[in-house]
């Protein structure tokens, strides 16, 4: 007995030291409700414990407002030693409650309903907060808890009521020995143990790979009950600051997931606490949770995935909200720069690993197309027999097999591509804060690199906006442009080749389209590596240097060319504005390659296009195939004729007598029968097979019509772009705005990030006059404005703030015509005497600017 009293006089000093008892005023320097006492942690407070105990140091008696927690732990014990040995402890009479729950090492919705209902009668709820904090600290009690149960027949649940009456008297046997208590108390039962006992293996083989061993359900109404009291809120906030070290340790040293699958309970039941981003989290305990969490090995991420794809919208995005308010918190809460990069904060890089989880998850959730995938090109391409610059200095060629994947997207089984519509808008994920202060070259170093102990985040580059994969895509192709340009130097030297480190096409302005396709196809024939190299462009005849002002000027009229109806290659769609492929185009296979390397040139030298495809196209660029529903935009009217037949509530065969057979015209006008199946023409479509001709004729008019031609242009725009990030960090419709900019002209926004020179300044009076000159125009005078001073009448990606313009001075007032420098984006405005003559002078520029004025 003199062992259960000593044992229990040190738990008290424990007690003391780590919640204090209570009163304000407390004058004891080793409680922790004295003014001044240093806080510290659960292993520090035991070991002072045992030395206050040695040497007899004064104990506080609890103070009503603490009644319940200290002396919860006298009452028991006295209880104890009078069921045990009739004597009695000599101290002050308190309120007691049943227990202290001390054999509760896991918890189950019952036992937490059962301990809290025993607290509101007393009105005392210490020893739940008291349990709360051992298994919520726990790894071993919080993988046991909330376990998913079966059902039970009728016969079993007679049977198991009768031990469960058993048990209950074992229990108060055992709670009345005081003694034998002592022995085993322990913060896990041996059962408990991960390795020692557990059935969690066993559980989790008979699990589906989006199951687990945790009632999630019972978390939840669990949580709802218990969060709406402050004080034991508090306990998970601190249960959670000790369980995440541990875990972490745990999974980075101990390797626990793979001998107990059900090891991922205890990160279930904590992500399902939904005041995890309040602010009372963000400081300590969010932060190492998502340490611990970034850990977690690639095949518990998966199933992670997979179980929270099965969550609804609503409780996805309470989990996406809570990952990116850490991330923002910590991002303008810290001065981060070239110096101080935000990839080394392990807070943000936790989170946006496993903000990555949720991500996959909403994919997995969302409205998936896995089945519609283009076939690869049966031949590859065309490799350069030259070194590359890694092979001629004795090194293995990085990515030789083209763009990285996700090792996470591999473990799926599942492309971001392949969603449809996912649970949460994908712009959600995106965090802005981060991208204003991530610096975006030492990233992209760190992406090439791939170092362990070197966060990119282009490895996650659903958190980026478009303006910022932009620029990476930018870093990437500049520096395949210079390693070309190296390569062709060290050639020139070793082999006496001609210097010729830039992809030159010399072309008449005439003969842009012939001139620039023979000359591609040449190269692209001989050593397509060349396409990888800086674009430099003269039109035959004319000065002017192409510091990328030219080229812009060269693609917009190849593109115009290319796209004019006349020449045959293209269909155009006067109602939709959009071209498409003609599927009984005179051209071959060639010229539609051309055509793909001319629109991965675009990209590769950062120049936007003024093209209009239907973005299915960008789709199938992708990888996948033009459905059912990409007929919405490519061609509205037979989507809605289509929609209409899978709606009609009549009978299909009878009243629309159509059937598996087809009609298009040619270029002519000449109509084409075409067979959906074989015989189409006999085999009438019903109520039960409309859904197979819907999707046959979709297939048909978006894949199979015109499958040479897309197939030619796809590997001419791989040709330039294989070996890219670009599949990688862009979704299709980022391509689309990659490669053709912004619809949306904000004439305001440019306004505020334009520059001046030459003696202007923001305050002149020409400058106000310009600008409420050009604010003025029409939509399309606007246009014509931007083609003169950049060379394209589209916005980049991010709109027109993301423009860097100039307005320069040239000169005092004159009857000359403002000029521009559109590599340069730079306009040079004489300083007119009046706004009338100002305006008529822009006027006629920009009205009269092509193929003069423009340098």
């Amino acid at each position: 007995m003199k062992r259960a009293a000593a044992k229990h006089l040190i738990e008290r000093y424990y007690h003391q030291l780590t919640e204090g008892c209570g009163n304000e005023s407390c004058s004891n320097s080793w409680c922790a409700s004295s003014v001044g006492f240093n806080r510290m942690d659960n292993n520090a407070a035991a070991v002072k414990a045992l030395e206050l105990y040695k040497v007899n140091a004064k104990l506080c008696d609890p103070h009503p407002s603490k009644k319940g927690t200290a002396s919860a732990y006298l009452e028991s014990n006295a209880h104890s030693n009078s069921a045990c040995s009739n004597r009695k402890l000599n101290h002050k009479d308190v309120n007691s409650v049943r227990d202290n729950f001390k054999d509760v090492n896991y918890l189950t919705e019952e036992k937490v309903y059962e301990i809290l209902e025993i607290c509101g009668e007393k009105e005392d709820y210490s020893p739940l907060i008291r349990v709360i904090g051992r298994v919520f600290s726990s790894a071993e009690g919080l993988v046991q808890s909330f376990r998913k149960s079966k059902p039970h027949t009728k016969e079993e649940l007679k049977s198991l009521q009768g031990k469960d009456e058993d048990k209950d008297e074992d229990e108060k046997e055992a709670a009345a020995c005081s003694a034998t208590a002592m022995e085993e108390d322990s913060p896990t039962s041996s059962s408990s143990r991960l390795g020692e006992g557990s059935s969690g293996e066993n559980d989790v083989q008979k699990l589906a790979p989006d199951e687990v061993s945790v009632d999630i359900e019972a978390v939840r109404r669990v949580y709802e009950r218990l969060l709406s009291n402050e004080k034991i809120e508090a306990a998970f906030l601190n249960a959670l600051v000790y369980l995440s070290p541990n875990v972490e340790c745990d999974l980075t040293y101990h390797n626990v997931y793979s001998r107990d699958p059900n090891y991922l309970n205890l990160f279930v039941i904590v992500m399902e606490n939904s005041n995890l981003h309040s602010p009372e989290y963000l400081e300590i305990a969010l932060p190492q949770f998502c340490k611990a969490m970034s850990k977690l090995p690639l095949a518990a991420q998966a199933k992670l995935a997979r179980l929270w794809a099965h969550y609804s919208a609503e409780q996805i995005r309470r989990m996406v909200e809570t990952f990116q308010q850490l991330i923002t918190y910590k991002v303008i809460s810290n001065e981060f720069n070239s110096r101080n990069l935000v990839n080394d904060d392990d807070a943000v890089v936790a989170a946006t690993k496993c903000l990555k989880i949720i991500y996959y998850a909403n994919v997995l959730g969302g409205d998936l197309d896995v089945e519609h995938n283009e076939e690869e090109d049966e031949e590859p391409i065309p490799e350069s027999s030259e070194l590359t610059l890694q092979e001629l200095l004795g090194e293995e060629r990085r990515n030789k097999k083209g763009p990285r994947v996700d090792p996470l997207e591999t473990e799926l089984g599942i492309r971001t591509n392949d969603c449809r519509r996912p649970l949460v808008p994908f712009e959600e994920f995106v965090n802005e804060p981060l991208n204003e202060v991530l610096e975006m070259d030492k990233d992209y170093t760190f992406f090439k690199v791939e170092t362990e102990n070197k966060f990119s985040f282009m490895t996650c580059p659903f958190i980026l906006n478009a303006v910022t994969k932009n620029l990476g895509l930018y870093y990437d192709n500049r520096i395949r442009m210079y390693s070309e340009r190296r390569i062709t130097v060290l050639y020139s030297l070793v082999q006496g080749q001609q210097l010729n480190p830039y992809l030159r096409l010399k072309v008449r302005r005439d003969h842009i389209i012939d001139d620039a396709l023979v000359r591609l196809e040449m190269i692209a024939m001989e050593n397509p590596a060349d396409l990888k190299k800086q674009l430099y462009v003269e039109f035959e005849g004319e000065q002017g240097v192409d510091e990328g002002g030219v080229s812009k000027e060269f693609f917009q009229l190849v593109v115009e060319e290319i796209f004019n109806p006349d020449i045959g290659m293209f269909t155009y769609d006067e109602g939709t504005k959009l071209f498409w492929f003609n599927p009984s185009s005179f051209e071959n296979e060639g010229q539609y390659t051309l055509i793909g390397i001319v629109l991965g040139l675009a990209i590769y030298n950062n120049c936007i296009l003024d093209v209009h495809f239907p973005m299915v196209v960008y789709r199938k660029l992708m990888g996948k195939k033009g459905t059912f529903r990409d007929l919405a935009d490519a061609n509205p009217v037979l989507y809605q004729s289509l929609k209409e037949l899978l709606e009609y509530e009549g009978n299909v065969e009878d009243d629309m007598m159509i059937t598996f057979q087809i009609s298009q015209t040619d270029l002519f006008g000449n109509p084409l029968m075409y067979d959906l199946r074989e015989n189409g023409d006999k085999i009438p479509v019903t109520n039960e097979n409309r859904k197979e001709f819907v999707a046959q004729y979709a297939d048909y008019m978006l894949n199979k019509s015109v499958e040479k031609q897309f197939k030619a242009f796809r590997r001419g725009f791989h040709m330039v772009t294989n070996e890219s990030p670009l599949k990688y960090l862009f979704r299709p419709e980022e391509i689309e705005l990659l490669i053709c900019g912004s619809r949306n002209l904000d004439f305001l926004a440019l306004e505020e990030t334009t520059e001046y020179d030459g003696g202007y300044n923001r305050d002149s009076r020409i400058i106000k006059e310009f600008w409420e000159t050009l604010h003025s125009f029409g939509e399309e005078q606007k246009r014509l404005f931007l083609q003169f001073t950049t060379g394209t009448d589209r916005a980049p990606v991010g709109g027109l703030g993301k423009l860097k313009m100039i307005i320069a001075k040239n000169g005092p007032d004159t009857d000359r015509l403002p000029t521009s420098h559109t590599c340069f984006n730079v306009l040079l405005l004489p300083e007119y005497s009046s706004k009338e003559k100002l305006r008529e002078r822009l006027l006629k520029a920009i009205t009269y600017a092509k193929g003069f004025g423009m340098l």
